[in-house]
């Protein structure tokens, strides 16, 4: 019995860890999760709050999980354990017999997992939490109280201050598709892949699945009733399709011409015009100028269309070309609103937040020629 109470404690600390860990190295990925389940559950006005939940949150799995392996006042983190594995069987199989969202991202991007799958690991989980929790008067600290309260205390600030950087710059450890050294532009699948978007109507709850672009996404009063949920796509080609599809003011697909540029091809990414940093594109408009002014391409791909992007564009004075691009996959290519990516031949070079836009000079300096 001795044995499976260790057993349990570390297999449930190593889990944890990990969670958090994922989590935390990409504070944005789970706040887009997070916010997807404030879709489903109509409470989008709790999308200010994600943020914080998502660091927080992260934060204490991570915690939990450094108490459980090192055996530091176990007695103190079962109370915490417990209730929220329990919260999460049943979020998660709520969310496998309803599909509310359509994976919940308990190890962020670094694993996926599919509702059953999630929801079949908290089961799995609880046959050893729960033996934690029955024994955790048992466990011995390595240290008194004191000792094990500053050690926690003091991974609690170090696991923060790294999804603080995260968010302030980008993750630093990148679980995308779109990670600097990826090629983006794999061969063109031999049949069309299909992309569906999925809708919910603010006020009756009613979802909607579309085949894009076939949806009234340029009409106002439909977006405003109603509240994207999540996109899939229909791919026959065993996964070896582009998830990013670009087009024009005209529906025109820009894809291959972006993706295939043999120069350096700079992508300035919003994902959301109506909520990205003003500043931002202010400040990278002299870098736009000076790269235009040498024959590189500079443009901007957005979830906006049609006049919400013209507005935008006069209302800043940018002079640069606009693409259309589904949101969540903008969200897969950098992890800032606005980012800036660098990509050549299909290979990504470089990605900067907001916060580190570079100057024009150095990053000509470096790449230029290669």
């Amino acid at each position: 019995m001795k044995s499976f109470r260790t057993i349990s404690r570390i297999i449930v600390g190593l889990v944890f860890i990990f969670s958090g860990f994922v989590k935390g190295v990409d504070p944005m990925g789970f706040v887009f999760q997070i916010q997807d389940y404030f879709v489903a559950f109509g409470t989008p006005w709790a999308n200010n709050f994600a943020l914080f939940l998502s660091i927080s949150q992260s934060a204490l799995e991570f915690v939990i999980g450094i108490s459980l392996l090192f055996n530091l006042w176990i007695k103190g983190s079962a109370w915490v354990l417990l209730p929220m594995m329990i919260f999460y069987t049943f979020l998660t199989f709520f969310n496998y017999i309803y599909n509310l969202v359509p994976e919940c991202g308990c190890f962020g991007d670094a694993v996926k997992m599919t509702n059953f799958q999630t929801f079949m690991k908290n089961i799995i989980l609880m046959v050893f939490v729960i033996p934690v929790f029955m024994n955790r008067k048992k466990y011995r600290g390595l240290f008194h109280m004191n000792g094990n309260t500053l050690i926690l205390l003091a991974f609690t600030g170090a696991f923060t201050a790294m999804s603080l950087y995260s968010y302030r710059h980008l993750p630093i450890i990148d679980f995308m598709n779109w990670k600097v050294g990826n090629r983006i532009n794999e061969k063109a699948p031999a049949t069309a892949v299909k992309f569906y978007v999925t809708y919910k109507n603010k006020k009756t709850g009613e979802k909607k699945e579309f085949l894009t672009p076939n949806y009234p996404w340029n009409d106002s009063v439909w977006m405003s009733q109603w509240a994207f949920v999540g996109q899939r796509a229909d791919d026959q080609n065993k996964g070896q399709a582009l998830t990013l599809r670009v087009e024009d003011e005209g529906g025109n697909d820009m894809t291959r011409s972006i993706l295939d540029n043999p120069d350096l091809q700079f992508i300035l990414v919003a994902y959301n015009l109506s909520e990205t940093n003003i500043d931002a594109f202010h400040r990278i408009l002299p870098f736009a100028k000076k790269a235009a002014n040498e024959g590189y391409s500079f443009i901007c791909i957005t979830n906006s269309f049609g006049a919400e992007m013209k507005k935008f564009r006069m209302d800043n004075g940018t002079m640069f070309d606009y693409y259309s691009a589904d949101d969540v996959v903008l969200k897969t290519m950098v992890r800032s609103n606005p980012g800036l990516v660098l990509i050549k031949n299909g290979i990504v070079l470089k990605k900067w937040s907001y916060f580190d836009f570079p100057d024009y000079e150095s990053v000509k300096k470096e790449f230029a020629g290669k």
